[in-house]
């Protein structure tokens, strides 16, 4: 997977979420279904930022981008800034 195809994939799951998000606006709020394809969207997207990332990061240093992998979302979901 190559930069373009990560953002393509990034931008189908924002519209998704967008749309989830709209819908909990005028609903009132999801149901049980609906809030945990929510929450896998949002990890999902946390792990596609960072794959671009490393990537890039791997890319600006001299390394090979294809190397750089999807991590584990608990470990994305527990990263401090």
């Amino acid at each position: 997977m190559d930069d373009e195809e990560i953002i393509d994939d990034i931008g189908l799951l924002v519209e998704e979420e967008r749309a989830l998000r709209g819908l909990a606006l005028e609903q009132g709020g999801l149901d049980a279904g609906q809030r945990e394809r929510l929450r896998e969207l949002e990890i999902r997207l946390d792990q596609y930022w960072d794959l671009l990332r490393r990537r890039r990061a791997k890319s600006e240093y001299g390394g090979d981008p294809d190397t750089a992998q999807v991590q584990p979302a608990d470990e994305v979901e527990n990263y401090r800034g």
